[in-house]
């Protein structure tokens, strides 16, 4: 058994670490952020994104707290980016229960799922690309979710649809929240397994 002093070493280099992981893919998501058409995609009314990405790899690698704090960077350039780069959807935006809660839920959301999948099938692979594609769905089905519940009929107004607001809500996680999901779940495991395999070296 270790010491206590050896037991407080080893939790001071795990806050380290995971400090150090919050810096890397919290200044990843500023940059993604920052650059046209990487971070953020416009298409249309809506914007496809890869910013939720380095939330997933985080929470998986380092746990929920690392991928929620993560995530509340990206949903913190999420709000600003509503008030500094407005689109007809931004208002939406402004409102960190849309910008930000959903963001810092991916992280929780994508970790639980990860340990779940993985102690049911030991498969690190798996795990991660279930993981990266929950984790994505999270955000696309919370913030469309949200934008549902708060601003249907504004939101329908400002991108100019009489139609019904939940089955173009509908229409808008599929086209966008299953191409990202897929994405987000092949670089998850692509970049976070090959991550957790070289720190059990």
């Amino acid at each position: 058994m270790m010491n206590a002093g050896a037991q407080a070493s080893t939790q001071k280099k795990l806050n380290v670490r995971r400090m150090t992981v919050i810096s890397i893919l919290s200044a990843v998501s500023i940059v993604l952020s920052m650059i046209p058409f990487v971070g953020y995609i416009p298409l249309g009314p809506v914007k496809a994104t890869i910013m939720h990405v380095p939330v997933i790899i985080g929470a998986v690698i380092e746990g929920p707290v690392v991928g929620a704090a993560v995530g509340l960077i990206f949903g913190l350039t999420s709000l600003f980016k509503a008030f500094t780069e407005p689109t007809i959807t931004s208002f939406c935006f402004m409102n960190p229960i849309i910008s930000v809660l959903p963001r810092v839920l991916i992280g929780i959301v994508a970790y639980y799922v990860y340990t779940g999948i993985h102690k049911l099938t030991k498969r690190i692979y798996l795990s991660g690309f279930i993981a990266g594609v929950v984790g994505s769905l999270t955000n696309t089905i919370g913030v469309m979710g949200l934008i549902y519940i708060l601003y249907a009929d504004r939101y329908m107004k400002a991108i100019g649809q009489a139609g019904n607001a939940g089955k173009y809500i509908l229409t808008v996680c599929g086209m966008n929240g299953i191409p990202e999901a897929i994405v987000a779940g092949i670089l998850t495991a692509a970049v976070a397994v090959a991550m957790i395999r070289k720190s059990k070296k």
